[in-house]
């Protein structure tokens, strides 16, 4: 099939490549403009468009996907299919009728839960033990279209960012299926039923905040969804204080929520509103993260402190 590509996260970069590998003449890829990353500021391509250069396709990065110009393109291009994987925009009524079998999607749910921009750390985050991805036709809506194909995959007890590259691999692979069944003109077709639906809203650093009046598992569980970015936090002695890893430990103690009961290398006890967190991993301003055990080898925390306050 002569296909378009849109995606700009290295999440797109497997299905990007899985197509490509599958013999389809991707005729063009469309993907976010190049934006300043890092310290320097440096304008940096996306991940899908460095791919799309090696392999000598034509990249084309509109601010807007519905301008006119931009939708004169893909008509010219005279696609057979759009893939679409975590683009960044919403496609208008003009471009979803454009390609003959249609706009797909590769989603990182189990649809019709987890709608939105961050399903995969919402998932952790709410205690989930099982997602997965989605392939679904487009329509006008956000992740609203009739379904594909789904693969369910255990989440245990996986960080955000290792079980965002795990799920990537599973989107190509399952991308892979839905565009053989697609060709066959054999593809089901599934409607959601919005009733079961949910929104995993976009994350930003505030999300990250720790609430100590929750149980040590709902804590735990924000950690592991925020890691990588944009990481759960506290605050020691008025001082933000990052957490990267931490555990549950499988006893409830009576003091005061957010309370350090325990300072030991193992990390840091934490009274909760049900069991304890065992901190393990840390990072303060203009320092490296480390685990506590590094950490107190050069610096002290105190016990009895409450974080937070």
């Amino acid at each position: 099939m002569k296909i378009i590509f849109m995606g700009t996260p290295d999440f797109s970069v497997p299905c990007l490549k899985q197509i490509i590998e599958d013999g389809h003449e991707v005729i063009g890829v469309f993907t976010q403009p190049d934006r300043p990353k890092g310290r320097g500021k440096k304008f940096t391509p996306p991940p899908v468009k460095e791919i799309a250069t090696q392999y000598n396709i034509p990249v084309f990065q509109p601010e807007k996907i519905r301008e006119e110009e931009s939708v004169k393109k893909i008509k010219e291009l005279g696609p057979d299919c759009i893939v679409v994987v975590a683009f960044g925009q919403i496609l208008p009524k003009s471009i979803l009728e454009t390609p003959h079998f249609g706009c797909i999607n590769v989603h990182a749910s189990l649809l019709p839960k987890y709608r939105g921009a961050a399903p995969i750390n919402w998932a952790i985050i709410n205690g989930e033990k099982i997602s997965g991805v989605t392939t679904m036709y487009m329509d006008e809506g956000l992740d609203t279209g009739d379904m594909i194909l789904k693969k369910e995959v255990p989440i245990d007890d996986k960080i955000a960012g290792d079980f965002y590259d795990e799920l990537s691999i599973e989107g190509a692979k399952l991308l892979k299926e839905t565009l053989v069944l697609i060709e066959k003109k054999c593809a089901p077709r599934e409607k959601q039923i919005h009733e079961e639906s949910n929104y995993a809203s976009i994350l930003d650093k505030n999300t990250g905040k720790i609430d100590w009046k929750n149980t040590a598992e709902d804590i735990y569980n924000l950690i592991r969804g925020l890691n990588p970015w944009p990481v759960a936090y506290t605050t020691y002695n008025g001082q933000k204080m990052k957490i990267w890893k931490a555990k549950v430990l499988q006893e409830n103690c009576n003091e005061t929520l957010g309370k350090i009961i325990k300072v030991s290398q193992e990390g840091l006890s934490i009274a909760t509103k049900e069991k304890i967190l065992l901190i393990e991993e840390i990072q303060f301003p203009n320092s490296k993260r480390m685990t506590v055990d590094a950490y107190l080898r050069g610096h002290a925390i105190e016990k009895d402190i409450i974080l937070g306050e």
